[in-house]
């Protein structure tokens, strides 16, 4: 199970959504927004299926987004009133439906809620990014490489190479990977960027230095030109800020359900 803040609001406004058909949700303040066969609507209920429709805030709804939903609503609260929809409630796989349903709306709640009160702290942030800077390569490469499918024809690249061959021309010519047209050129990145056997490759090689035998990955055989290496240019804390509290809230709320499923299993 995996669940974060976005996934906790969007599956609550589709669920609850959902709610109303399966009878409606009351709350404290809600007030009868209209009534079908004897069953109150909720203006809640009303808003809350707006806002699924819509993909906006209830109140910004025109009156004709409103009048709409108010007859989608009618005809499924008709629909749900019916003598057939008695009996069909009591059907296993239709009441393990509802079931699952309000699970679902009632999970998500308290997942938001756990984020919205646990939220990651100045401190988590920091340690965070300090952790990733950490662990982030010293070294960021400039490099072309050749793809292709076998490795004679990698090769035959590579004689052509110490022969005085181009080798973005060959790339132009040769390379079936996305990058052929230009060259084979794909720019600055940092080892853990690409997969290992070419991060690899490219770390032994000298500025301006080619691979001698052709590399192989999943993708296929590769002739790879180191063309230059700085120092690795870390990300500054503001620019990944965001990403990095979305990832210590959901590695904290992570830990509180391993954390339930602990006690439960010890429990039973």
């Amino acid at each position: 199970m995996n669940i974060d803040i976005r996934s906790a609001r969007a599956g609550a406004s589709v669920a609850l959504a959902a709610a109303a058909i399966f009878g409606g949700a009351s709350a404290a303040t809600a007030e009868t927004a209209f009534t079908v066969n004897g069953v109150d609507v909720d203006s809640s209920v009303v808003d809350m299926y707006l806002e699924s429709r819509i993909q906006r805030p209830a109140d910004q709804a025109t009156d004709e987004e409103r009048a709409v939903v108010v007859q989608e609503l009618t005809d499924i609260y008709l629909l749900t009133t019916q003598p057939a929809a008695e009996k069909l409630a009591e059907d296993v796989r239709i009441k393990a439906q509802i079931e699952l349903q309000g699970r679902a709306v009632l999970a998500q709640a308290v997942a938001a809620d756990y984020f919205a009160t646990n939220p990651a702290s100045e401190e988590e942030i920091l340690a965070a990014y300090e952790e990733q800077m950490s662990s982030a390569p010293a070294q960021q490469y400039k490099a072309r490489h050749i793809l292709v499918t076998t490795q004679a024809a990698a090769t035959d690249l590579i004689k052509q190479l110490e022969e005085g061959a181009d080798f973005a021309e060959l790339a132009k010519e040769h390379s079936t990977g996305p990058t052929g047209p230009n060259g084979g050129d794909l720019g600055w990145f940092s080892p853990d960027q690409m997969v290992g056997p070419f991060s690899e490759a490219v770390k032994v090689l000298d500025d301006g230095a080619f691979t001698t035998a052709p590399v192989q990955t999943q993708f296929g055989w590769h002739v790879i030109l180191r063309e230059e290496s700085r120092d690795n240019q870390p990300p500054t804390l503001e620019s990944v800020r965001d990403a990095l509290k979305q990832r210590v809230e959901q590695t904290k709320f992570t830990a509180y359900l391993e954390t339930l499923r602990t006690e439960y299993n010890s429990n039973n």
